[in-house]
């Protein structure tokens, strides 16, 4: 592929366009989104969100951002974990999603220990060594460059700090191929159905197939400087977790309970 241009679903498009691309596709399922994953994962998505937040280790005090954390399923979790004493930075590239995930947390009386800060995870607007975890749960798929965003990413932890991934991945078991192809070829359908729109859901389907297999992208994550990077396949590899720590030894300490 041209090295000016990118993957957006199977097409190709200037790297300069796709984020653009992905923004009009949240823009149209932000309202309904959590419906939407709730139908597709039939309701799995909660539990694997809650195995993800575990892995942080997340602590009273402690300062975690949520990237790409939409409408704040993750962030919700967090903010309980940190308690009045820690923060929970919702970052998101999209207005929409993060306007989905204000009101969902306001709704929900979660506000003292959450922030809210619309950017970018190839461009952080964060300082060095700032927090103790990240979590980015179904976004790093749709990111532009992703060696960027992960360098991003490690800049902005604290020594010892977690990065934990949650995205779609590769099957791990060819039994399951026939039954996941089938069950994922109706999702634009349910899309449209739900949201009037079939081609983000498309999208999806297209992004996931794009999206590096796992030991590929734990060597990118690799590659970006993370120590003690790896991986657990989910639902026979239908998502993966990925975790790594910075063990930058310039990057200030976090505080651990004992």
């Amino acid at each position: 592929m041209d090295k000016d241009k990118t993957h957006f679903g199977f097409k190709s498009v200037p790297k300069s366009e796709k984020a653009d691309h992905v923004a009009k596709v949240f823009q149209s399922v932000a309202k309904q989104y959590d419906l939407m994953n709730d139908l597709m994962s039939l309701g799995t998505h909660r539990l694997i969100k809650r195995m993800t937040v575990e892995l942080t280790r997340a602590r009273p005090g402690h300062q975690i951002m949520d990237l790409a954390g939409g409408t704040g399923d993750l962030t919700e979790l967090l903010a309980k974990k940190v308690g009045p004493q820690g923060q929970v930075i919702l970052c998101d590239i999209n207005e929409a999603m993060l306007d989905a995930g204000r009101d969902r947390l306001y709704d929900k009386g979660i506000l003292s220990n959450v922030q809210f800060v619309l950017g970018d995870a190839e461009s952080l607007p964060f300082p060095e060594q700032y927090f103790d975890a990240v979590t980015l749960a179904f976004g790093i798929r749709n990111v532009t460059d992703k060696a960027r965003a992960l360098a991003e990413i490690r800049r902005t932890l604290k020594y010892g700090g977690k990065l934990i991934i949650l995205e779609f991945s590769k099957l791990t078991l060819p039994a399951l191929q026939p039954a996941y192809k089938a069950f994922s070829g109706l999702w634009p359908k349910v899309g449209e159905w739900i949201t009037g729109d079939s081609q983000p859901y498309q999208y999806l389907i297209e992004s996931i197939k794009m999206h590096p297999d796992q030991e590929s992208f734990a060597d990118m994550m690799r590659t970006a400087g993370f120590s003690n990077v790896s991986y657990e396949n989910v639902a026979g590899g239908v998502v993966a977790i990925h975790q790594g720590t910075n063990t930058d030894t310039t990057a200030s300490p976090i505080q651990r309970d004992n």
